[in-house]
């Protein structure tokens, strides 16, 4: 199929890819983001459950310590507050904007210092690199709500949530995982170097930098720097991004498709800066703004926008109003007829 763009905003759907390393993202010509119903699940006995004790562990760790970090709130001086805000505003774009609409499903283009700029602030995020976030996100779209689904929320709000990572995956995840097609990850020269120096990467973005810039240029306590701009913002970005996937796969309204479980969520969408209309997202996840709605709670539209006035992104994808009501008065709950 084609569509009719303008520098910035294309109305659906799909060219063939132009995997240009300057100019990379929207054209298209992928469906591994688009839920297939064919999956069958297996007869085989369920596989065990294997606990990966060293993420049980790091992970009480963190929110222990993000918890201890609530304490020194009073303490800490505006600007640090400020900083903390920036990286957290900073982590979450590197996901939503980065990992997600862009790498994820390629709903916008992106020029190379962008493509950058994400791939640094997505290790501040520290939720696994571009490749292997993009490849398990394309898998739980295309296998939603089945065994193949990293995080399956039919296995209840604490798997969805957090409890998916820690045990090994389901056996279905590993191989539909091996079956996606991720050339234009693999073509992506800024995805490939942050995935070989990853662990350095989250090392200065994550945990060095949000601690050692309040601690060197304006004497904030060492304590202060790093429990409340490290610990306790990386703690509620990973929970405002696992909310995405356990609290808007259950609770919210479903005016495009009933038939799938993703949820409208305004309230998810204001904690992970727009990603919370899930079951828009579910239904059109070519849209770069993930939502019907624009700017409304979407922190992360405004800064794709933002960037196409810049120069920096264009060939925003976008489905018509048109193509939107058709699919609510055909699969949706109802529910837009109140809003």
């Amino acid at each position: 199929m084609t569509f009719r763009s303008s520098q910035t905003v294309s109305t659906i759907i799909e060219q063939s890819p132009s995997l240009k390393h300057d100019d990379i993202g929207a054209d298209r010509n992928m469906t591994d983001d688009i839920l297939d119903t064919t999956y069958t699940k297996k007869v085989d006995p369920k596989p065990p459950i294997k606990i990966v004790w060293r993420n049980v562990i790091l992970m009480c760790l963190l929110h222990i310590g993000a918890f201890y970090g609530l304490f020194f709130i009073p303490a800490a001086k505006p600007i640090t507050l400020a900083w903390a805000t920036v990286c957290f505003m900073l982590s979450a774009l590197g996901v939503t904007a980065g990992a997600h609409r862009l790498w994820s499903h390629r709903s916008y283009k992106a020029k190379l210092p962008l493509r950058i700029f994400l791939a640094v602030v997505n290790s501040m995020a520290f939720q696994n690199d571009i490749y292997e976030w993009a490849r398990d996100h394309r898998v739980h779209h295309k296998f939603s709500e089945t065994d193949a689904d990293p995080h399956n929320a039919t296995r209840g709000f604490f798997f969805s949530h957090i409890g998916w990572l820690l045990i090994r995956k389901h056996p279905d995840v590993i191989e539909k995982g091996k079956k996606l097609d991720l050339s234009d990850l693999k073509a992506d020269k800024v995805v490939m170097f942050q995935r070989r120096n990853y662990k350095l990467s989250i090392l200065v973005m994550c945990f060095i930098l949000p601690t050692v810039i309040p601690w060197y240029f304006w004497n904030e306590s060492f304590s202060v720097a790093f429990y409340v701009p490290c610990l306790l913002r990386y703690a509620l970005v990973l929970n405002a991004t696992w909310l995405v996937n356990s609290a808007a796969h259950m609770y919210g309204n479903q005016p495009y498709d009933k038939t799938i479980n993703p949820r409208e969520n305004p309230l998810v969408a204001i904690g992970a800066i727009g990603e919370g209309f899930h079951n828009y997202h579910h239904t059109f996840p070519f849209d770069y703004s993930s939502s019907e709605f624009g700017l409304k709670f979407n922190i992360t539209t405004g800064f794709i926008d933002l960037m196409c006035l810049l120069g920096l992104a264009s060939n925003c994808k976008r489905v018509s109003k048109e193509t939107i009501m058709a699919r609510k008065m055909r699969t949706g709950d109802g529910s837009h007829r109140s809003g």
